[in-house]
């Protein structure tokens, strides 16, 4: 399997004092490319690990699948690097029925790098994809200390992050705070196609009385991500762009931004959240 972790010697320098060589941890980063029989639909920027969960992520998120049943099987398509090592950065995917396979003119004809989720798509409107699950109003109501102990509880438990310093975290919480799945990935949006892909093989969908973590800020297609799978509560510790609050007013997720300490920012569909009137 690729490697999450990967060690360098490097120069760790001060300014007035002295430098001297360390060996240091560094997040793993390699491309996975998706593919559907011998067609190529899709290569991301990922750190190596819970590949099949991101698979699974990745093809919910782009409307292919809805539901376990309709990925059938996920294997490695075996290769060699430069050194003759064996590579794990392809995987075959078989849709069921059910899915949606995608137009070959569709498919993405760049490589997803591993901060952007929707590069490659030809425009905005084929990111509004229509999600399976209707949101409910009253699903997914948690008291706000809860919510606000979620980022505490997300840092303590990400491995990787405490090695490395660089990958972003999802974790997917009941509406009591007990965190169910946790992913950590280079890209953010990777993290939460890792969360939404477990939960979608563990036959969890829809995720309708959960709430999503994120340790980054809000982008529109984390907003995205969280209503195609039932997410009523997205929560992040930085700020939300404007794109992502118009999305979550559209489609009745409430978006929580600059969640810190003992204070949050309730950008939409605020009821939710107890204990804010």
């Amino acid at each position: 399997m690729g490697r999450k972790i990967l060690r360098r010697r490097i120069i760790r320098a001060t300014l007035g004092g002295s430098s001297f060589v360390r060996e240091e941890k560094l997040a793993g980063e390699e491309p996975l490319e998706i593919r559907f029989g011998s067609t190529a639909f899709t290569t991301s920027m990922r750190t190596p690990g819970d590949d099949f969960d991101l698979v699974a992520g990745v093809l919910h998120a782009e409307g292919i699948i809805a539901r376990s049943e309709q990925l059938t099987a996920m294997r490695y398509c075996m290769g060699t690097d430069d050194e003759g090592n064996q590579t794990y950065n392809v995987i075959e995917a078989q849709l069921g029925f059910g899915a949606q396979p995608p137009d070959p003119s569709a498919a993405r004809n760049v490589v997803t790098s591993s901060a952007c989720g929707i590069c490659g798509t030809n425009s905005i409107d084929e990111v509004r994809k229509k999600s399976s699950y209707e949101l409910d109003p009253e699903a997914g109501r948690l008291e706000l200390a809860v919510l606000l102990a979620m980022p505490d509880t997300l840092r303590d438990s990400q491995k990787l992050f405490s090695s490395t310093g660089g990958v972003h975290a999802a974790g997917l919480f009941s509406t009591t705070g007990e965190l169910l799945i946790l992913r950590e990935d280079v890209g953010r949006h990777n993290a939460v196609d890792k969360v939404i892909g477990a939960a979608l093989r563990d036959n969890r969908l829809p995720l309708s009385h959960t709430i999503l973590q994120v340790s980054g800020r809000a982008s529109f297609e984390l907003v995205q991500k969280a209503a195609m799978a039932g997410i009523p509560v997205l929560s992040a510790v930085s700020a939300p762009s404007s794109l992502a609050v118009e999305l979550a007013d559209e489609c009745g997720v409430t978006l929580a931004g600059f969640s810190r300490g003992n204070s949050i920012n309730l950008y939409t569909h605020a009821q939710r959240i107890l204990g804010t009137q």
